[in-house]
């Protein structure tokens, strides 16, 4: 593995043997599917020893339709730091965040912890899906509630704005980590208006997966990003419907040694907006 997996990703063995030494990581279950059904029932029949379930809709995310903008604004600093040290997230405890297989719902808890100024949080690469398809324990019942330290400190990472992301479409790169149907319009289920923001590049986050969930190789990974105009040093931003895929494709460029920016508002945000103008169809050559 290069270094970057090392910081950033952990193997199910990895993690069961973190949780065996003497200063076990907090473990963080954030299970989510768009549309439902909620994490939670999946958390409740089963989850990794010690791990606090916390909720991408209600916990990662501030309610939809205030101020903020789209379905998962930016949630609250003093809200989310008492879910953070009820999970037992302490400053400086190493975090482990894990969903069901693909770390799409896990990335934003990785990307907002990291927002939020916590300097040491990985993902399990492969989700639960990994954890159990190597044997490892579970248990049903939740963990008492736990008394972290982490007082989250926002904005360590950068995020755009609607009128940023158009811009940086024109000057830079843009991508659109959402399926290529809904990129180039052909379906819309969950927001106002249907295609992408101009001058944005298509690309789909399952496109850094392995078919078991687990990220590609770093070496493929740039690869990829290569082919979208995107090296380390391009200035990249990326959005999706809500901010949560988003923050799996930057995962996927942190990997390949890139940093990218976040768009939270997303199409949820700038398809809301009628001022906004909308394209369709595939990217033009």
């Amino acid at each position: 593995m290069s270094p970057m997996e090392t910081t950033t990703l952990i193997t199910a063995a990895g993690l069961a043997a973190a949780l065996d030494g003497a200063n076990p990581p907090a473990v963080l279950d954030i299970r989510w599917q768009l549309g439902g059904p909620p994490g939670a029932e999946d958390y409740a029949a089963g989850h990794i020893p010690g791990a606090h379930f916390l909720s991408l809709d209600s916990e990662l995310a501030a309610p939809a339709g205030g101020a903020a903008g789209g379905r998962h604004p930016l949630p609250d600093p003093a809200a989310l730091g008492e879910s953070l040290r009820r999970a037992g997230v302490g400053a400086q405890r190493e975090v482990v965040v894990y969903d069901g297989a693909t770390s799409a719902a896990a990335a934003r808890a990785w990307w907002l912890l990291r927002w939020a100024g916590h300097r040491r949080v990985r993902v399990l690469d492969g989700g639960f899906a990994a954890w159990t398809a190597a044997g490892l324990p579970q248990q049903q019942q939740a963990p008492a509630a736990e008394a972290g330290d982490f007082v989250p400190a926002p904005g360590a990472l950068p995020t755009l704005d609607a009128d940023r992301a158009a811009a940086l479409a024109r000057t830079g790169v843009l991508l659109d980590a959402r399926a290529g149907e809904r990129y180039r319009g052909e379906t819309e289920p969950m927001d106002s208006r249907a295609g992408h923001i101009p001058g944005a590049a298509s690309a789909p986050t399952t496109e850094n997966l392995e078919p078991d969930g687990r990220f590609l190789p770093v070496s493929a990974l740039a690869e990829r990003f290569a082919g979208l105009g995107v090296k380390p040093g391009t200035e990249v931003g990326v959005y999706c419907g809500s901010g949560v895929t988003a923050a799996h494709e930057l995962l996927a460029m942190h990997l390949a040694g890139i940093d990218g920016v976040l768009y939270p508002g997303s199409w949820s945000e700038w398809s809301s907006q009628p001022e906004r103008p909308v394209a369709t169809g595939p990217e033009q050559g």
